[in-house]
């Protein structure tokens, strides 16, 4: 299924002791740019976080957000230092007695001197919290992933709609072109005939004229080639998965015969339909970039 790159998921695991929550969310992107925002203790985890991320993700700039609370409330334990304690009051005195000033300290001051008390975190049972980061992976990458697929449903019917709407375009071409030519053919006879007058009109000049004038009109050729790329098109939308890079070098190669037919346009309807065609490819192209 085709996915967009944009989408968001949720997920949780917890236990008895732990819970954690991940957060994802993806915009459009050249290639896979994963940022993984952590907790300090859980920074072990990244590594896999950013390899689960890949079973969810092939292009995007991905966001993960990991939550981590500890449910049986303090995850460590204050220890008093009191050798640091005891060297920043005799800190504190060696200075009243050096300036000949008061001391001033009690032990809410002393306390709040870097060190004198330090949280010693408890250690956490490394492969428990494994499992629940990879469990809440799992869950949020899901809700990811489905909301990326229907959002790339979206997309790939708007592409549709604008791909039958251009193939209209096409057959209005292909109908003008042989119009054009002898509307051409009229007005040259008409033109000729009123430089001549009574004489008679070389036929075979005629024709040398109109063969060169529709073999520098003529799109046909562009016709063609833009309905082999509507077709392919079409096919790699159903292919499913990962195929933006794919409609990409197509949706470039159906600009470029456009570009072309405008170019050859000696006609305003045929230049109309071609002006026509360069907005709905670049509307397609813009679509295109938000697909993986």
């Amino acid at each position: 299924m085709i996915q967009s790159m944009t989408g968001f998921g949720r997920g949780e695991a917890a236990n008895e002791k732990y819970k954690i929550t991940i957060e994802m969310k993806s915009v459009n992107h050249r290639y896979l740019d994963v940022s993984v925002r952590l907790p300090r203790k859980l920074n072990y985890f990244e590594t896999v976080i950013r390899n689960q991320i890949k079973e969810f993700a092939g292009r995007g700039k991905v966001d993960v957000f990991v939550n981590f609370e500890n449910l049986e409330g303090s995850s460590g334990a204050i220890r008093y230092n009191p050798d640091v304690a005891s060297a920043y009051l005799m800190g504190i005195r060696q200075i009243a007695t050096d300036f000949d000033v008061e001391e001033h300290t009690d032990a809410y001051h002393l306390s709040r001197f870097p060190e004198v008390f330090t949280m010693e975190e408890e250690d956490m049972d490394e492969e428990m919290l494994l499992g629940l980061i990879t469990e809440a992976m799992q869950a949020a990458g899901n809700k990811f992933t489905e909301s990326r697929c229907l959002e790339g449903e979206k997309l790939c019917q708007d592409i549709l709609g604008k791909l039958d709407y251009i193939s209209s375009l096409v057959d209005e071409i292909v109908k003008r072109s042989p119009q054009m030519v002898e509307e051409y053919r009229q007005k040259l006879t008409e033109k000729v005939q009123q430089l001549l007058g009574d004489t008679k009109l070389d036929e075979n000049v005629l024709a040398t004229e109109l063969v060169i004038y529709s073999d520098k009109v003529c799109v046909d050729e562009e016709m063609v080639r833009l309905r082999t790329h509507i077709l392919h098109m079409k096919e790699t939308l159903s292919e499913g998965e990962r195929i933006g890079r794919k409609l990409d070098f197509l949706i470039h190669e159906m600009n470029r015969e456009a570009n072309t037919t405008l170019s050859k346009a000696n006609d305003i309807d045929i230049s109309n339909y071609g002006i026509e065609l360069k907005t709905e490819i670049e509307k397609i192209r813009e679509q295109i970039q938000n697909i993986e």
